[in-house]
């Protein structure tokens, strides 16, 4: 009996040597694996991507984000969003009209909060492409006539308007679709250390270069909007998941001592006036944190609190004005998350 197990452990030890071997040669391999980098422009801002990885991806990348470009950019007067708004062709592919979706149900379960027919409003208040004097309450009750998710839907293979005059906008839920694009890219390469920051909207994977769980930094809200970089608020573990943020402490203007935020309430037609300064989701997808981001700044804080506890895969930093103060919330489960 114990010569029969002494030699079934001695057939085992070559095997447990040959996998202590193995696991030592890929240990080896992914230290000696280089980070690549790739950087630039697209969607009227900046991406920046470092993966680890035998071969250069760089084309492969950016054909990726031109493919997201193509579909949903409004800086791209080619892309489909843009000929559905001038009334032109009206064919999205699967990408687009698989955001669409997303974007709508999203919207059902933010009452409205988020809504990607909200650009006339934006525009009116100068925060999109166009600079103008602060609107009327009659241009604002015009406009609101156009704005509203429940006016747009996808009949067929094509997206009916109930007026013309309609304009689709997936800034805030684009930029965090092509992270996920990207980040299903490098996922098919077999890339297992990697992070992916397109407009501020990030996913990441495994380690860094430095051998350490990625971390990305909150920037602490403040009224001064030529400050660069910023005080840190809080910096977060965000490895194997994906973030966003959305706030209104660098994007806004005064008119007549008053202080306008760039996030518009499409309910209302008017700048937000709530507490929350600034709103950081994390989320297993970017695109839903990126809109969810959107949607809690409009929604504020009670609000916001509500639909993260029908969403557990949402998790939530928030920082928000009391009496002249920032306090912050934050889900309980990011609690081991906050590094700072």
């Amino acid at each position: 009996m114990t010569n029969n197990r002494n030699k079934r452990l001695l057939w085992q030890i070559p095997f447990l040597v040959f996998l202590i071997v193995g696991t030592i040669i890929i240990i080896r391999q992914q230290h000696n694996m280089p980070y690549q980098k790739c950087a630039g422009s697209i969607f009227g801002t900046v991406y920046h991507i470092t993966y680890q990885y035998d071969d250069d991806l760089q084309a492969d990348l950016v054909a990726k984000m031109q493919e997201v470009d193509s579909a949903l950019s409004m800086f791209n007067e080619n892309s489909i969003i843009s000929h559905i708004n001038r009334n032109e062709r009206n064919q999205p592919n699967e990408m687009f009209l698989k955001v669409f979706e997303m974007a709508q149900q999203i919207s059902d379960d933010t009452y409205g909060a988020f809504d990607i027919t909200v650009g006339p409003l934006v525009n009116a208040w100068g925060f999109g492409f166009k600079q103008s004097e602060m609107p009327s309450r009659q241009t604002i009750d015009s406009l609101r006539t156009i704005v509203g998710y429940h006016k747009v839907r996808v009949e067929g293979s094509k997206i009916v308007k109930q007026d013309p005059r309609i304009i689709l906008d997936c800034s805030a839920i684009a930029k965090g679709y092509a992270v996920d694009a990207v980040a299903k890219l490098l996922d098919d390469k077999g890339v297992a250390n990697y992070m992916v920051e397109i407009g501020g909207e990030i996913a990441t994977r495994g380690i860094s270069e430095k051998r350490v769980p990625w971390k990305i930094g909150v920037t602490k809200p403040t009224d001064d909007p030529m400050q660069e970089g910023g005080e840190l608020q809080t910096v977060i573990n965000v490895t194997d998941k994906c973030m966003a943020t959305s706030g209104n402490y660098r994007n806004f203007y005064y008119k007549n001592g008053k202080r306008y935020a760039h996030t518009i309430d499409p309910k209302t037609g008017y700048p937000v006036q709530h507490n929350i300064l600034s709103a950081t989701v994390l989320s297993n997808k970017c695109a839903r944190a990126d809109a969810y981001a959107t949607a809690f700044m409009v929604m504020g804080l009670d609000s916001a609190q509500k639909v993260l506890e029908r969403n557990p895969d949402l998790m939530a930093y928030l920082i928000y004005d009391k009496k002249g103060e920032n306090h912050v919330w934050y889900s309980p489960a990011l609690k081991e998350k906050i590094q700072k």
